[in-house]
C-alpha cells in the first residue's frame, strides 16, 4: 500500500489515505497509454467526409469528343478528375475510424496514467467538494494554494455538490469528472488531478 496525506480545499492535511499498489504503484507503460488516446480520439471521430466519385457527379457519360482527329488524348467521358466539374480521385469517405482495445489493455492504460501522475506528485487526495459558497471569487482563491496550471476534480458521487460545479465552472483550465467517467486523454491532459477521499475505493474496485 502507498501512503498518501488527505488534503481539504484550504491545502490542510486532514488525515492519510492508503492507496493500492497495484493501481497508484505500477511499472508505467508509456506505449500502452499512447494506444489508449489513440483509441479515444480515433473513437471520437466523426468520419462523415465524403467526395463524388464518377458514378455521382454530373455529367455525361458520352465520349466528349472524337476519338481521332481532334488533337486531345482520347477520353471517355466528362466525368475523370482530370476534367472542370468531375470527380476527386481517391478522396475520403464516410467511415468508421474506431478499433477495438480490450479491457485488459484499458485498465492497464488508465493505471499507468495514475502511477505516472503520482510518480510525478500529481495527484492530490481532498476529502471532499462540498463547499458552502457558489462564487468563484471564494473557489479560486483557495485553488491557488495548490499552484497548478490545469485541474481535474474527480468525484465518486452521482452529482458533484452543487455549489463546487457553480463556483468551478468560470476557472479557465478547470474540469469536474465522475469517478465512472475515467479515462486516460484526461488524466495525461491536466496538469494536476484531484481525487475525493470516497471515490478511491470505487476506482481501485473497478480496475482490480
Amino acid at each position: 500500500m502507498i501512503k498518501k496525506p488527505v488534503q481539504n480545499l484550504s491545502n490542510k492535511n486532514v488525515g492519510d489515505v492508503s492507496l493500492d499498489q497495484n493501481i497508484f504503484g505500477i511499472k508505467v507503460f508509456p506505449d500502452i497509454i499512447h494506444q489508449y488516446i489513440r483509441y479515444q480520439n480515433a473513437k471520437s471521430r466523426q468520419g462523415s467526409h465524403t467526395t463524388k466519385s464518377r458514378s455521382e457527379v454530373n455529367g455525361r457519360a458520352k465520349k466528349p469528343f472524337s476519338q481521332k482527329g481532334t488533337g486531345n488524348a482520347r477520353q471517355g467521358s466528362n466525368k475523370p478528375p482530370n476534367f472542370r466539374g468531375g470527380a476527386i480521385a481517391m478522396g475520403p469517405k464516410n467511415r468508421d475510424y474506431s478499433f477495438n482495445l480490450n479491457k485488459k489493455e484499458k485498465k492497464l492504460a488508465i493505471k499507468s496514467a495514475l502511477s505516472s501522475k503520482l510518480l510525478d506528485d500529481k495527484i492530490v487526495i481532498i476529502d471532499h467538494f462540498k463547499i458552502e459558497s457558489f462564487k468563484t471569487k471564494d473557489l479560486n482563491m483557495n485553488l491557488k494554494l495548490f499552484k497548478f496550471d490545469s485541474a481535474l476534480f474527480i468525484y465518486s458521487e452521482k452529482e458533484i455538490n452543487k455549489n463546487f460545479k457553480l463556483a468551478s465552472s468560470n476557472i479557465p483550465k478547470v474540469s469536474v469528472l465522475n469517478q465512472n467517467g475515467i479515462n486516460v486523454r484526461d488524466l495525461i491532459s491536466y496538469d494536476k488531478i484531484f481525487i475525493e477521499k470516497n471515490s478511491i475505493d470505487e476506482i481501485t474496485k473497478r480496475l482490480s
